[in-house]
């Protein structure tokens, strides 16, 4: 069984950053990227972060409370920040911030941010712990 520092420096090196650009293709009728994309992204985000800090197979079971504060127009860089926020005995649960910059210019701020929660599987397919 790990102790808490070395969970806390899987949970440091499990920081997970992943940089996209908004082209036309994922947006929707307001030229903003599509809320269902965004989802994916991160999703896609948070599975790689919590892959990385328990290294066991993991399925997703929850996401919860996305808030889209802000429409990203097309054109856009965005950057998804995965971090592990919590362990549980057999979930991680995962929050994810998308940043949203102008391409021709400095400025940087979250748009949106959620959570999404993963149970870790056994080769029987049924939840094991995370940390063993």
């Amino acid at each position: 069984m790990m102790n808490e520092a070395q969970v806390a420096v899987r949970i440091e090196k499990a920081v997970t950053r992943v940089t996209k650009t908004v082209f036309p293709g994922r947006t929707n009728h307001h030229n903003t990227l599509f809320g269902g994309e965004a989802l994916a992204w991160m999703d896609e985000a948070a599975f790689i972060a919590a892959t990385r800090f328990c290294r066991k197979p993991l399925v997703t079971v929850c996401s919860d409370r996305v808030d889209f504060k802000e429409s990203i127009p097309a054109g856009s860089i965005i950057e998804l920040v995965a971090r592990i926020e919590h362990v549980g005995r057999t979930s991680i649960r995962v929050n994810v911030d998308i940043f949203v910059e102008d391409m021709y210019s400095d400025d940087q701020h979250r748009a949106i941010s959620g959570s999404f929660t993963f149970v870790a599987l056994g080769p029987d397919r049924k939840p094991t712990p995370v940390l063993s």
